[in-house]
């Protein structure tokens, strides 16, 4: 007899071994009297299923032979060709993950947590919810995500597993525009890493990275630059190519949005670059995209080679783990560069496939799409459909939090709105640009002293 199980048959929980038996006999349509066989009474039986004892190796074999199953399937709850079976199912999830078939690989992920007994192989466990957890991601469901990696990153192992979960939360959190939470998963894992001895590992600093990109949005950016700085520093030292590439993006990323578009582009190249020695596909069809929207920014705009950039990584999105939101960050790309190219139709029908698909999963992206279809639509003189689309997209901003990228959008659909003569609603649109970078406008000299002289007057 395997040495494993006659150990497992001394230590296992009374309790679910008589549950395991009791199943058995039940399945068998065996009484406790036919089970026993004449090895044991009766009553051992019942106490045995009560959880009340735990027969020895030589019974439990006895009795796994009366029921039509084994001793380990007693004992571990699951047989050995099980244990491949769902190993290789799990194998299969990840590959679907990693392909970008999130729906798949969700289903499969399910399937094996829905087949895992109640004590059987914890090892397969953990693995199974963090496929879950991305494919959650995957398929735009970011709460779903959320919760199932908050759960997975609470406790131990601190191992390679427990820093990506937490890239992803803060991915999740930040995408979902909850930027004090995206910052706080990594405030929160600081010190375990440290103290871990984790901190030089690659996916230490790509979480470093990904809650800077948190703070960068939140407005910090001089907090967000040192750390993306201290990053490259750290990767070049370690030779780090993801690492570097990483960093580099980042930092590309804020130079982009702070006007210094050339230098961005530069930035964007390294990490390209470096992401193509490591075959980061995901990272690098994100990177592409970014690289796309810089180029559009450019004076004058390369849309040629943005279109070109920007369809190699729809591609690369495919085969890819890339979430939703991802993709309809590529499409919205795609629809502008269509519209710079002067095909206004194809941009519309771009547009329009952003939207439906962003609208519940990427609010900000979804208001983008719609600020863009008022473009197409001001280029085809339609000024009455272009203001239409300019407030669908206001009512949408209305219900996103205040970050760096909402104030870039309201200010745009300031201009926007001046330009189809919504003055009214421009300069409330440039008041919440402002808002939504923590700019305040202070009272009035009338407003002050009529507030003081009510506040004289409360008893």
């Amino acid at each position: 007899m395997d040495t494993t199980l006659a150990e497992l048959s001394k230590s296992i929980d009374p309790a679910v071994l008589g549950r395991r038996l009791r199943n058995a006999r039940v399945a068998a349509g065996l009484t406790q009297t036919e089970a026993a066989g004449g090895h044991a009474s009766t009553a051992y039986i019942s106490r045995i299923e009560a959880g009340q004892r735990r027969p020895d190796l030589k019974l439990l074999g006895h009795l796994a032979e009366r029921l039509g199953t084994t001793v380990e399937e007693l004992l571990v709850g699951i047989t050995r060709d099980q244990r491949a079976e769902l190993q290789l199912e799990l194998d299969y999830a990840e590959l679907d993950l990693a392909a970008g078939n999130a729906a798949e690989a969700l289903a499969r992920a399910e399937s094996i947590l829905g087949r895992l007994p109640d004590s059987g192989i914890r090892e397969l466990e953990r693995p199974a919810r963090f496929v879950r957890a991305f494919a959650l991601e995957g398929k735009g469901d970011l709460d779903g995500a959320i919760i199932a990696l908050e759960e997975l990153t609470a406790t131990e192992p601190y191992d390679l597993d427990w820093i990506r979960g937490l890239i992803g939360l803060s991915r999740c959190y930040r995408e979902a525009g909850d930027l004090s939470m995206a910052v706080d998963v990594g405030e929160r894992a600081a010190e375990v890493i440290e103290r871990q001895g984790l901190s030089s590992l690659n996916e230490a600093m790509q979480l470093t990275l990904t809650v800077a990109a948190a703070y960068f949005e939140r407005g910090d950016t001089s907090h967000a630059v040192r750390l993306c700085k201290q990053t490259i520093a750290q990767a070049e030292k370690l030779g780090s190519a993801t690492a570097r590439g990483s960093a580099y993006w980042n930092a590309s990323v804020m130079a982009s949005r702070q006007g210094s578009v050339h230098e961005a582009l530069a930035l964007a190249r390294k990490a390209i670059a470096l992401f193509e020695q490591d075959s980061d596909t995901r990272n690098l069809a994100r990177l592409r995209t970014e690289l796309g929207h810089m180029q559009m920014r450019l004076d004058p705009p390369e849309a040629a080679e943005a279109k070109t950039i920007l369809e190699r990584a729809a591609r690369e999105l495919e085969w890819s783990n890339a979430s939703a939101v991802d993709k309809v960050a590529n499409q919205l790309g795609l629809a502008r560069a269509h519209l710079l190219l002067g095909d206004a139709d194809a941009a519309a029908e771009q547009s329009a496939q952003t939207y439906e698909l962003a609208r519940d999963q990427a609010p900000l992206t979804a208001a983008d799409a719609l600020v863009l279809r008022g473009q197409i639509a001001a280029a085809q003189g339609r000024t009455s459909d272009a203001a239409a689309s300019y407030h669908e997209a206001i009512l949408l901003l209305s219900g996103v939090g205040a970050d760096r990228r909402a104030a870039e959008l309201w200010f745009e659909l300031g201009g926007l709105l001046q330009d189809v003569g919504e003055a009214t609603a421009a300069l409330d649109a440039y008041r919440r640009a402002a808002a939504s970078t923590g700019l305040t406008s202070r009272l009035s000299l009338q407003e002050t002293l009529a507030r003081a002289e009510h506040g004289s007057e409360r008893p």
